[in-house]
């Protein structure tokens, strides 16, 4: 089984025990019979009143089905291909049972597809399963594992040893971790589980607060070079500007200007809204940079977005002689002996590529670059001799982000970074119209689109998929989610045969994506059927309808990004959420689309509808994934990072066990 319990990252004794049940099947809480809903899992108590075993005609296959009784009414199960359970499951015996409620064949009777059957009340964990590997296999492993450990003196200090200090576990009411993992893996009640829960999430949360915090102290004793600013030069850039900054923008252009002066590496994440102006405060580092004599590099996550950058950047830095670069896998562009600035994608984190005066790296939309990738740029390198007298100095670092982040989680998760967020929009901007269209009401939104162009405007379709792929029987999955090829297809011969429409996605060449976009920011396309490849910083100010099928698939902060991408003119815009989804959740997440336009309000509303796991605006922030905690826990979140500033003010030192287990932590979780 060794192959198979590899795929679920399960390797050793080790992994067995930190690997956590994601839910349970707890038969100590049974339901009546006549409360079930077709859909959920559920747990019974009722006799068995008759059972009968029969065979399919086409491939022999064994079904048993019972009727199931208790006091409030009936229901039906099923069992597949298990022959042997009619000698076990006897008429007039009681038993617990868990399975799925579904409706018949016939759709007119519940029945319930059982997964479980106990005879008494336990509590039983649920783990992830892979092909060949049941949640009753992983409990029969860990069983004997967990028996051991309790029952053997020195075994449970091996596996389990305490690494929080006492006071620690005191203060926040903690129980330990060997205690935990018991009762994680076979917990005697409901209370319990949440003991459990509490513990080892707290240990994810502390760990993390606790290394971003040393990562900031190990920073602040490296060296920088002091980059010193220029009022009037400064003067001079903000008045050359076509438009008037956002206090919003002057304060986070004032803190980035402070930090680059002072002798040590800057390390601060520029938070900002969609459309909120990060392009222009981050410029005005670089002319600072470029002004001291030094270099600065520009990272973007997509060949478009770099392109974009290079021709804003060019035009807000002409008039000061600013040389700028491009540097992607399809244009060079670039002189790194005496660019000031160079903008490219992973294209510049080739290892033959060096920059003799770097001082500044941006890194835009920081999530998207590994912590390695990061790291190889960011490498301590000699600087000229008569600037730092040959002192080894680190590299500013500006990271930016529109990805909206609950501040909360923002201090506790980059606890390494200062934060300035632009919090406020460029006056002038309308807010952009949000509609949720029902399948019926298609048409309708069609003839706006078409409408709007006919008046001189432009529009975004965002599918979820590149293109429908056939599964092995051939046979088309997915077919609720819209594909950008079938859709180009569709809206071209179908829909607006009289349009202009072009078709971005990843799987294009770079020169065709490239073409694609120059033809679409010239006006010479009317719509533009793309992936998600335009999530992030495109900028077509003639556009002012972003249409999103599947939008139910998205995450409320990939959604906000997408309508980001209009309404960046003077132009009413106007966004339309196509779904075929009307689960509760989905209705509250895309209503919250319709009345609220800020990202970070919308972070929260996803963080409190969704979870951490599903949080897309968290999952692609690059924060660490998370086996137990919950980033909706913002009282835990706090509590950790309180405890872990606590023990840095202490000093890592007096706590040896702590800080073996950090470095395991780090080597685990591939931290920076």
């Amino acid at each position: 089984m060794a192959e198979k319990l590899k795929r679920l990252g399960l390797e050793n004794v080790r992994d067995l025990l930190f690997y956590y049940p994601w839910r349970y099947d707890d038969f100590s809480k049974p339901q009546k019979i006549i409360s079930l809903r077709v859909g959920q899992e559920a747990i019974i108590k009722a006799k068995i009143f008759q059972i009968k075993q029969s065979r399919t005609r086409r491939k022999w296959m064994s079904i048993i089905e019972a009727v199931l009784a208790d006091d409030s009414g009936e229901i039906k199960a099923i069992w597949f291909n298990q022959p042997f359970l009619i000698k076990i499951l006897r008429p007039g015996t009681e038993w617990l049972f868990a399975g799925k409620v579904n409706w018949d064949f016939k759709g007119k009777q519940k029945t319930l597809a059982i997964s479980q059957y106990e005879k008494e009340p336990v509590i039983l964990p649920v783990y992830g399963e892979t092909e060949g590997i049941t949640s009753k296999y992983l409990r029969r492993l860990v069983k004997p594992i967990l028996t051991e450990i309790s029952d053997t003196p020195g075994v449970s200090e091996k596996w389990l040893g305490e690494y929080l200090p006492r006071e620690i576990l005191e203060s926040e009411g903690l129980i330990g971790l060997s205690e935990a993992i018991q009762k994680i893996h076979c917990p005697p009640s409901s209370k319990d589980i949440e003991l459990a829960k509490k513990r080892l999430a707290f240990d994810e949360l502390f760990l993390i607060a606790l290394r971003m915090l040393r990562s900031r102290e190990e920073l602040s004793q490296k060296n920088a070079i002091s980059l010193k600013w220029d009022n009037k030069l400064l003067q001079d850039f903000v008045g050359s500007l076509p438009f008037k900054l956002t206090d919003a923008q002057r304060k986070a252009a004032w803190e980035i200007i402070k930090d680059l002066s002072r002798p040590v590496p800057t390390n601060r994440l520029l938070e900002g809204d969609v459309g909120s102006g990060k392009t222009v405060v981050a410029a005005m580092a670089v002319l600072v940079t470029a002004k001291n004599g030094y270099q600065a590099v520009w990272l973007a996550p997509t060949e478009i977005l770099a392109n974009q950058h290079f021709y804003n950047v060019v035009q807000l830095l002409k008039k000061f002689k600013v040389k700028v670069g491009l540097l992607t896998s399809a244009q060079k562009i670039a002189d790194t002996d005496k660019d000031d600035l160079i903008i490219g994608t992973h294209a510049v984190l080739q290892k033959n590529i060096s920059f003799p005066r770097l001082a500044l790296i941006i890194v835009d939309e920081q999530h998207r670059f590994g912590v390695k990738q990061r790291a190889h740029l960011r490498k301590t390198t000699y600087t000229s001799e008569v600037a730092v007298n040959r002192l080894k100095v680190v590299p500013h670092l500006l990271s930016m982000t529109a990805t909206p982040i609950p501040r909360t989680l923002a201090l506790s998760f980059y606890g390494d970074l200062d934060l300035s967020v632009i919090d406020e929009l460029p006056p002038g901007r309308a807010k952009i119209a949000t509609k949720v269209i029902s399948p019926k009401n298609r048409g309708h939104a069609y003839n706006f689109i078409h409408a709007q162009i006919k008046n001189g405007r432009q529009a975004f379709v965002i599918c979820p998929l590149i293109e429908e792929s056939p599964g092995k029987t051939g046979q088309l999955f997915d077919l609720d989610r819209k594909s950008a090829v079938q859709e180009f297809e569709k809206l071209s011969k179908d829909v607006f045969p009289d349009l202009k429409i072009g078709l971005l996605h990843g799987r294009l060449k770079s020169k065709e994506k490239a073409e694609t976009m120059k033809k679409f920011h010239h006006g010479k396309l009317d719509i533009l059927v793309s992936t998600a490849v335009v999530e992030v910083g495109i900028d077509i100010p003639n556009a002012t309808v972003m249409m999103i099928e599947g939008a139910e698939r998205f995450g409320l902060a990939q959604l906000h990004q997408f309508r980001g991408r209009v309404g960046r003119a003077k132009h009413q815009s106007y966004c339309f959420l196509f779904t075929e989804s009307w689960s509760e959740i989905a209705k509250k997440r895309l209503q919250a689309m319709t009345s609220c336009h800020s990202g970070f309000k919308l972070a929260e509303i996803d963080l409190r509808l969704r979870g951490p796991g599903e949080l897309a605006g968290i999952r692609q922030s690059g924060l660490p994934d998370l086996k137990m905690a919950s980033l909706s826990d913002i009282i835990l979140v706090k509590e950790a990072r309180q405890a872990a500033e606590k023990i840095c003010q202490d000093g890592l030192e007096r706590y040896p066990r702590l800080k073996e287990k950090l470095q395991e932590f780090e080597t685990e979780r591939h931290l920076e």
